[in-house]
């Protein structure tokens, strides 16, 4: 190989590529050798870890990444804890088919927040809809969890130990909405944290402070009759009909299973993306356990030397992304013939990692919410081989917007992330003790492979 190829740096050789491919339009390419990043020359690279020059080289080339550029902020009168979308490409829309779709530009917002109220918001960050007080029979406490179920259907949860259905309706021009209450959860006993979702078999997964993983149904016939020991007491239930008048009273259900053998508060929890018979779950006691639901049965096990407080998969590679209280994410594979339990460790965050989400572009990438008031940006192909096994480093850092200027807080005083998704159409959603609903670019941030 000529001496002027090892000098060859990402734009040579993307145009290189884009000519062997004769590509109409030029393609900008990023290049990965052994799992990393070029971002050097050839020669470079090669000084660096020590390879010969004779030595033949396996480079992968992707599309270029692009920046998750800042896109808008919805500001709350209190802490936003979660947020969710609805658009014509999200799990709610695809699982309603045509009657669910939102066309580009016309998805919606999901928020919860400690204020106790959840609110729907256009893409103008107006709000169409917000739910009912504590008086008027919404939530009594500040709220954790929200999920649209459908597109006309939303569940929340929070400190108040309940989970809510709501009805959502829009006008037919989408310039005002209404949210009404249709059934209201009761089973565990402490603040239920996290909420997944399953529409097409009408269920819900709700992790709890109770050590406990609930299996709920949305349906109102199929679900049991609810545990008269924690509904709510005989004079607060005389109290709000003074208050909001009987016709206002809304059906109590209770749990179709609890889930038990965490030993400590359940952190988070989701179906498995290719079977919604099974879970998997998270907790404070450094486990992940996988449950078969037919038979309320934990199946496995996984235990780790922290706490665990979010989980996320990555179902192309078989693997579940775990956030942790130690400030990193540990990539685990579920899977009974797995001899180890950690695939990789992603590290940068410099605070707890309590909200994860897959990349809908990408089966390599994910981003990660903290409580250091940051989210980041993860290429799982980009790591490297230390003493203690692979590590990843982030490709992007997204600080929040209400803090610049104001210098880099390590902890993230006033402005920990607590919740974000990733939705093709509607970019990076995040929530944070800054009171906002922040949007960033979503789309093109990890490449894939090109064919």
């Amino acid at each position: 190989m000529a001496t002027e190829t090892f000098d060859l740096r990402r734009y040579a050789l993307s145009t290189l590529v884009n000519t062997l491919l004769q590509s109409e339009k030029p393609i900008p390419f990023e290049f990965l050798i052994s799992g990393s990043f070029l971002r050097t020359s050839l020669d470079e690279y090669l000084t660096a870890n020590g390879i010969s020059a004779e030595t033949t080289l396996t480079v992968e080339y992707v599309r270029a990444i692009i920046p998750p550029l800042y896109l808008a902020s919805f500001e709350h009168d209190d802490w936003v804890s979660s947020v969710d979308v609805l658009s014509e490409t999200s799990s709610a829309g695809r699982w309603e088919g045509s009657a669910g779709k939102k066309a580009a530009g016309q998805g919606r917002i999901l928020s919860g927040s400690y204020d106790g109220l959840i609110r729907i918001w256009n893409m103008s960050s107006e709000v169409l809809a917000t739910s009912s007080s504590a008086s008027s029979g919404g939530h009594a406490s500040s709220i954790k969890a929200t999920k649209f179920i459908s597109p006309t259907h939303i569940a929340s949860s929070g400190l108040d130990r309940t989970i809510r259905l709501w009805k959502y309706s829009e006008d037919v021009e989408g310039f005002s909405a209404s949210l009404s209450r249709q059934i209201e959860l009761y089973g565990q006993k402490g603040s239920i944290d996290s909420l997944a979702v399953h529409q097409p078999s009408s269920r819900i997964l709700s992790a709890s402070a109770d050590h406990s993983i609930g299996l709920w149904s949305t349906k109102k016939s199929d679900a049991p009759t609810a545990p008269s020991s924690l509904l709510p007491s005989a004079a607060s239930r005389s109290s709000k009909r003074r208050k909001v008048g009987p016709a206002t009273s809304t059906p109590q259900r209770g749990p179709l299973a609890l889930l038990k053998s965490h030993t400590a508060p359940a952190s988070d929890t989701i179906f498995a993306p290719n079977d919604h018979t099974v879970a998997y779950s998270t907790s404070w006691d450094h486990s992940l356990k996988t449950w078969d639901l037919p038979t309320s049965t934990c199946v496995d096990t996984r235990s780790t030397s922290h706490s665990l407080l979010s989980l996320t998969a990555l179902p192309s590679l078989n693997l579940i992304a775990v956030g942790t209280i130690a400030r990193h994410i540990t990539l685990i594979d579920p899977r009974a013939s797995a001899t180890t339990i950690s695939a990789m460790t992603l590290r940068g965050h410099t605070n707890a990692v309590v909200s994860l989400a897959t990349d809908p572009e990408s089966a390599y990438g994910l981003v990660s919410g903290s409580q250091d008031g940051t989210c980041r940006v993860w290429d799982v192909r980009s790591s490297k081989s230390e003493k203690e096994g692979r590590v990843g480093e982030s490709m992007y850092c997204i600080e929040r917007e209400s803090a610049k200027g104001q210098g880099r807080k390590v902890g993230g005083e006033g402005v920990k992330v607590f919740g974000v998704c990733w939705d093709k159409d509607v970019g990076i959603v995040s929530a944070g003790e800054d009171k906002r609903v922040q949007i960033n670019r979503g789309k093109g941030i990890v490449g894939e492979k090109v064919p």
